[in-house]
């Protein structure tokens, strides 16, 4: 069946919630407001060679965060929120690191002004127009795409005929390739590709804005392998490792400042030993601080790996060190003996590991890749309990896995460190 091309459609979207309105302002308030001021305060610097290249590569800044908010954000699940901050300071910080490296002369005032500038802004933009956009997005009636209905962050038109018009207002479709669809309907997606407009697959939309991965079976990552990358894995090791060297005599006496304020505070010793789980199902014992009182023997041992809501067994300095997450900091020597990694999915107590095993299919498949101090289950659920929520916690560590990559390991430092400010998800 052929199809004549059908009129180009316009969205909804006004022309300050484009992304060519927001590359525009950027470059503007980023490198040529800067360069402008110059101008203005110290003329016969204006075209000097660091001011040039402070101009120069406050653009290449701006280049850099915005093709990587646009790869990251091709997804309505991925929040600018979440993305603003980290893609902002990579991109800056990549410049800056060049030039150093390079030794090229440099403005640092333009530097600094435009990274300051850069940020208010992406988020400047964000509050004022970005975060009152609401996805409007079209459904092709055919495969697997009830699952839709239950997710709530975006309005869904189901279509009822194979005609681009009844998606004039949609920001997008979404169809599930693997079914059986129609030619006409197939036609009609791949005239809305033609055009432009984003044609989403129906599983990897769900992932996107609900951040976990269905657990029906084993899914592959984007490589089509059930493996993560092994080249980013292995840097990932080394820059884990370097990393945890450098801080290591700047952590030191914090963590003996804490460890001081902890043994004052109750009895027992400062730190907490316990055999957890690791990468390809190793046991090793995990360090981190005391928060609870001490135990009797004669505890179950399930049920005392077990944290409540408001535990009477967390004791003052405790509690703070669970809302602050800094009970987990002593995990710098797991990450030096090699144990365990800055980002990933943490390790769970080894009785209820072989628990969860048992009651979860596939769970012994987070131990694909190495456990983390944070992951992308804590920043987005916190601490669990019960099996239901344990099962919801797999479903974001699977999406780590799937979509293993330095970003998203940025991307969770930066929503960290939000958390450690919060206190999100502590028990």
């Amino acid at each position: 069946m052929i199809h004549a091309p059908p009129t180009m459609l316009k969205t909804r979207r006004s022309f300050f919630a484009r992304q060519r309105f927001n590359l525009m302002g950027a470059l503007v308030v980023t490198a040529g407001l800067p360069f402008f001021l110059r101008s203005l305060i110290v003329p016969q610097d204006t075209f000097l060679a660091s001011s040039i290249n402070s101009l120069m590569f406050n653009v290449i800044a701006v280049a850099v965060a915005f093709w990587t908010r646009l790869s990251i954000e091709t997804y309505p699940g991925n929040r600018s929120t979440h993305v603003i901050l980290p893609s902002v300071i990579v991109a800056h910080g990549l410049i800056v690191t060049i030039l150093l490296m390079a030794r090229l002369p440099y403005d640092r005032l333009a530097l600094v002004a435009g990274a300051i500038g850069h940020l208010v802004w992406s988020y400047g933009l964000y509050v004022a127009v970005q975060r009152h956009i609401r996805y409007r997005i079209a459904i092709v009636p055919y495969g697997a795409v009830d699952r839709l209905a239950t997710i709530d962050q975006v309005d869904w038109q189901m279509l009822e005929r194979p005609d681009l018009a009844e998606a004039a207002t949609c920001d997008a479709l979404v169809a599930d390739f693997s079914a059986a669809v129609p030619d006409e309907w197939e036609g009609l997606l791949a005239d809305a590709a033609i055009q432009g407009r984003m044609v989403y697959q129906v599983k990897q939309l769900s992932e996107s804005l609900t951040g976990r991965v269905a657990m029906d079976h084993l899914s592959e990552n984007s490589f089509g392998s059930l493996v993560p990358a092994r080249g980013y894995f292995h840097l990932k090791s080394i820059a884990d490792l370097l990393f945890a060297l450098a801080i290591l005599p700047f952590v030191l006496p914090l963590l003996l400042v804490i460890a001081i304020a902890i043994r004052l505070d109750s009895e027992g010793p400062a730190l907490f030993r316990q055999r957890r789980m690791g990468q390809a199902g190793t046991c090793f014992e995990v360090v981190k601080f005391r928060t609870m009182a001490m135990r009797s023997p004669l505890d179950d041992d399930r049920d005392s790996a077990i944290t409540t809501h408001a535990d009477h067994r967390v004791t003052r300095v405790g509690a703070f060190l669970r809302r602050s997450r800094l009970d987990e900091l002593p995990q710098i020597f797991n990450i030096i003996a090699g144990q365990m990694s800055w980002i990933g999915p943490r390790p769970e107590a080894e009785v209820l590991s072989a628990w969860y095993t048992g009651e979860i299919p596939f769970y012994r498949y987070r131990h694909v890749v190495r456990p983390g101090i944070s992951g992308w289950a804590q920043v987005n659920q916190g601490h669990v309990a019960s099996v239901d929520e344990v099962h919801a916690k797999l479903q974001y560590d699977f999406y780590y896995i799937k979509y293993f990559s330095a970003w998203l390991d940025i991307l969770i430092l930066f929503r960290t460190m939000k958390t450690m400010l919060s206190g999100f998800g502590a028990r």
